[in-house]
């Protein structure tokens, strides 16, 4: 959740100065608070039809707590409400009529009752807090055909949380917002025949997409998932983490998805995972529904690019397959088949998708309570029901995940 604090003015006396502490005498002690010099006030000279200039304190206490102005006026005379405005004459704070036990009340009343108004003012900054997320989406909109949609306004557009219409907020074409991309590459057995056509039309789609507000990250999959290169705009190290790919054994996909979405969760602006397999999870470490969880809470969009072994094999995984599509579809992404075009086609129209988005964001209003997960739903409703196909991530998550369940031991 963001939290949007709305700060409140607050008044804090200098009640630990040591000159306050270690008053010796009643006219250092209010000096020290006032920065009023008590002793020089009767005998200071006065110029014919000069005022005395305002102390500190009467300049700053128009944020005092209407505590400490009541209680300065009793023990002085000093009318608060007047301060400020022109008077022929401003009387002296200290008046030689003033008692000692008069300023020793003073410093004992700021010491004991000033703590308990500051008090009263924190509960009142705690009290006046808002909690509100603001929720994006980043849409693509194409026709019957596939093309692109383009030149579509913020009043085009609907959205609804949990079936509640929603106000949007903030609504941008082809968003300039900053990208943060991470190429997840299988390198398990069954993908290595590829493994030179994957680095090849990866340094491609990377020389092509990144601009200088951009970053991206490299990791493989096999058995293990290894990071070869952290978020950076440097193309040469992209470059060289992808001639440092390596073939493995197992393909723990799910693990993959889960790490790269944990990692990119902690970026700003669009967060996007592409991943380069032909499917199917071997490790069975991480599950599809803990993946699919953390992309979303996340935020991270899955573009898939399939890059299936031979396309009539006996042994081909469909389950796989159709894990990435899922995948790509709940998270607003989008999966392609390698085999349609060559890699390289995969990756551009990937840059063409990532490229051609809108930004729509909102604040939930009359938000369904008791809800963890809240499903999504765009329109364009001005067009026909089957005009567009418009795509989105399904929902988003507002309560953070429960706590692991705890192991039985033996």
């Amino acid at each position: 959740m963001v939290r949007n604090p709305i700060p409140l003015r607050r008044f804090r006396p200098a009640l630990h100065s040591p000159d306050l502490i270690a008053c010796g005498k009643p006219s250092q002690c209010v000096g020290s608070v006032t920065g009023h010099g008590l002793s020089r006030a009767a005998n200071a000279p006065k110029p014919v039809g000069a005022s005395a200039p305002a102390t500190p304190f009467l300049r700053g206490c128009a944020g005092c707590s209407p505590f400490v102005r009541d209680l300065w006026s009793l023990v002085t005379g000093h009318d608060f409400s007047r301060a400020g405005k022109p008077q022929k004459k401003i009387r002296a704070l200290a008046p030689e009529g003033i008692t000692i036990i008069r300023l020793l009340f003073v410093c004992l009343s700021l010491f004991v009752l000033a703590p308990i108004a500051l008090a009263a003012q924190d509960d009142a900054t705690a009290t006046f807090r808002m909690d509100v997320k603001l929720v994006n989406l980043f849409v693509n909109v194409t026709d019957k055909t596939g093309a692109i949609v383009g030149g579509l306004g913020k009043d085009d557009f609907q959205v609804f949380e949990d079936a509640r219409p929603q106000k949007i907020a903030i609504f941008e074409r082809q968003s300039e917002i900053p990208l943060n991309l991470t190429i997840a590459i299988d390198t398990s057995g069954s993908t290595a025949k590829d493994l030179n056509l994957e680095q090849s039309a990866s340094k491609h789609f990377i020389h092509a997409l990144l601009r200088e507000q951009d970053q991206m990250s490299l990791i493989e999959f096999a058995t293990d998932v290894r990071q070869l290169v952290p978020f950076t705009n440097k193309v040469s190290q992209l470059d060289r983490g992808l001639n440092s790919l390596r073939v493995g054994d197992a393909t723990a996909l799910y693990d993959a998805v889960y790490l790269a979405s944990e990692s990119l969760g902690k970026k700003e602006g669009r967060k996007v995972l592409v991943l380069v397999s032909d499917g199917g999870d071997t490790a069975k470490s991480t599950t599809y529904p803990e993946a699919l969880e953390e992309a979303l809470r996340s935020e991270v969009m899955i573009y898939s690019i399939i890059d299936v072994p031979i396309e009539a094999s006996a042994g081909r995984d469909i389950g796989g397959e159709h894990a990435l599509i899922t995948l790509s579809e709940q998270t607003g992404g989008k999966s392609f088949y390698a085999s349609e075009g060559g890699l390289d086609k995969a990756f551009e129209k990937v840059s063409e998708d990532l490229r051609t988005q809108y930004l729509i964001a909102y604040y939930p209003h009359n938000q369904e309570p008791g809800r963890s997960f809240h499903r999504l739903t765009v329109t364009v409703p001005r067009a026909a029901n089957d005009a567009f196909n418009i795509r989105y991530k399904t929902g988003y998550y507002s309560e953070p995940p429960a706590p692991p369940r705890p192991k039985p031991t033996d």
